[in-house]
């Protein structure tokens, strides 16, 4: 399968300025590149399809280029939002400038053959000189086309925000770096979310006028969910690919908790599982739902790739945790998580130094109403402390129950959980 037929199987192409695109990604390698907005010193999910999508060009043979907007991030872009910008520092965008850089590592190779390349706008942005580039790109832009753009028009009917000229001159930035890309990598290609049509053609535009290059321009979809929903949120809002931000817990929780009509789709989106891989775990959807195993790979794949092996194994083992796993090696951080809608009790360490009989500190916590039921319990088996079960009703509370410092598990049939937390 060509590459191009490859993106159009996965879903990734929404529109493309030239379909001859597809006949010149084979006659070599082509220079290309997509630009990510520093709003964060993390991506959120909302960025994993440009990722991907630069990804399968490099795996191709293709030379990419990610370009972080040090410059651009100063001014804001204005497409698809609906009142302007919070300006940040100077200091606040070099430091999500280095927050992403870190994040793209693991998803592009930086060494080794055909390695990507990371560039920061500001290098040649904050270097121009006002006059200079008013006179020599300014020229080029047509105030009419500019107003006419849909990200523009809508920021100008609302008489509310409306649209600074600080916004207004963001697409000229933006033409800019492509201008730069061209004449400096000889980069042909530049790929971005739906939202950055009018930027794209704008930096093509350009190009063609000051150096007579022709130019290829490619945008991904808007991911959103069967339902009509926002994808890249959960309760808890953005999932971010930090995991100081989005644990890989609650980030593998994220992906397993998808509708099975959203599967496929994601499948080819964010994994890089072949056709026919793919194609099993979509049959596997339609004969045995009640399995998820499409979820759980998807989950899996996409865990890893983004917080790698021993993270994935974490988050596996936190997620078996709730339905009686072991617990062993899971940190108080991630019980926290794992456990976060069950009850819990605050008790003072005093009675772990005393060894109080478990059942009597279970019943003064509220887990059983009295001790006629704690016994009851002990006596059918149910009774669990942290996932191992009770089986004596003289068990005594030391600090041998503990699972972590100050954590210890009570759970009391299935999945009827309770923590007890010793400060």
């Amino acid at each position: 399968m060509r590459l191009f037929d490859m993106l159009q199987w996965r879903g990734f192409v929404h529109q493309v300025t030239h379909p001859e695109l597809a006949d010149a990604l084979e006659k070599g390698p082509m220079t290309l590149y997509c630009g990510f907005d520093p709003t964060a010193d993390s991506l959120h999910i909302g960025s994993l399809l440009p990722i991907m999508g630069l990804a399968h060009f490099q795996r191709a043979g293709h030379r990419v280029i990610a370009l972080v907007g040090g410059g651009t991030g100063l001014i804001g872009d204005p497409s698809g939002k609906t009142d302007e910008r919070s300006l940040m520092t100077k200091e606040q965008v070099a430091a999500y400038v280095e927050g992403i850089r870190r994040q793209l590592e693991y998803f592009l190779r930086f060494d080794g053959p055909n390695p990507a390349i990371m560039l920061n706008n500001a290098d040649w942005l904050a270097e121009l000189p006002l006059l200079d580039f008013l006179r020599d790109i300014g020229k080029h832009f047509s105030v009419n086309a500019m107003l006419n753009r849909e990200s523009v028009r809508k920021r100008i009917e609302d008489r509310e925000h409306g649209i600074s000229y600080t916004e207004f001159s963001y697409s000229l930035l933006q033409a800019y770096d492509y201008l730069h890309l061209c004449r400096e990598y000889e980069c042909r290609l530049q790929v971005g979310g739906s939202d950055q049509w009018g930027n794209i053609v704008a930096g093509m535009d350009l190009t063609r006028r000051l150096l007579g290059t022709d130019t290829f321009g490619m945008t991904f979809p808007l991911v959103t969910k069967a339902d009509g929903s926002k994808f890249g949120k959960s309760e808890a809002g953005n999932v971010w690919l930090d995991p100081e931000r989005t644990s890989p817990y609650r980030f593998y929780q994220f992906w397993i908790n998808q509708a099975d009509a959203d599967v496929p789709r994601f499948l080819r989106f964010f994994t890089f599982l072949s056709q026919k891989e793919i194609e099993a775990l979509e049959a596997c959807i339609q004969s045995e739902p009640e399995k998820r195993a499409a979820q759980r790979r998807l989950a899996e794949e996409v865990t890893r790739l983004v917080h790698g092996e021993d993270a994935l194994a974490g988050a596996v083992k936190a997620s078996q945790a709730v339905f009686g796993g072991a617990l062993q090696g899971l940190d108080e951080a991630t019980l926290n998580e794992v456990f976060s809608e069950a009850p819990g009790t605050e008790l003072p360490r005093a009675v772990l130094a005393e060894g109080r009989a478990l059942l009597d500190v279970l019943v003064g916590a509220g887990v059983f109403s009295s001790k006629g039921e704690a016994r009851r319990m002990v006596k059918s088996g149910g009774l669990y402390l942290n996932n191992e079960r009770v089986d004596a009703e003289d068990a005594r509370l030391t600090e041998q129950a503990l699972i972590t410092e100050h954590i210890a598990v009570i759970r009391t049939g299935k999945k009827n959980y309770h923590l007890l937390r010793f400060v």
